[in-house]
């Protein structure tokens, strides 16, 4: 535990419900294979490169969600799985046709998952970008859909995530 000499007033602080992750920057080992799997197959688009060290991608136009640079990692080894660091980004969808269009983008393109769950408040596939980095891709389902235990707090679960009812969402208008 951080110990703090901080007054009790500014301990007791909580981040405002406004409060959101910005971006992620990952060190990849190849720029262009890692452009490939983050915009050519999850469709994110490229904002801006930094010389052909570091390019930064987003979704709608944001100045960048996603930075990828090999500035101390140009032809490095994935990092080791058992070891400290991020463990995943996570990319949420608006909507579950969303998560199944890209599912079935992934699907076409044969790239293998790790994983697939529904966790009551929202349903993810799970896989690794091609330097061995957990990406979640998700969707969260309505607040008012979210599972509670009887004393009101959040009931998360891992289950299997049907994935042939998710291809459904692509016939749905």
């Amino acid at each position: 535990m951080i110990k703090t000499t901080e007054p009790a007033k500014q301990q007791d602080y909580i981040a405002p419900a406004q409060t959101r992750i910005g971006h992620v920057h990952l060190k990849v080992a190849d720029l262009n294979r890692s452009l490939g799997f983050y915009r050519d197959l999850l469709g994110f688009e490229l904002t801006t490169m930094y010389g052909d060290q570091a390019a930064f991608i987003s979704a709608g136009g944001y100045h960048h969600h996603i930075g990828l640079n090999t500035w101390h990692s140009k032809d490095a080894p994935p990092a080791p799985v058992n070891g400290v660091g991020l463990y995943h980004t996570a990319i949420v969808y608006p909507t579950r046709k969303d998560l199944a269009i890209i599912f079935d983008r992934l699907r076409r393109a044969h790239y293998p998952l790790t994983g697939a769950a529904d966790h009551g408040v929202s349903e993810a596939l799970y896989l690794n970008d091609p330097d061995g980095n957990g990406v979640e891709l998700y969707w969260d389902r309505p607040r008012e859909q979210w599972p509670h235990y009887p004393d009101g707090t959040l009931e998360m679960y891992t289950r299997p995530l049907n994935l042939e009812d998710l291809l459904k969402e692509l016939d749905k208008d």
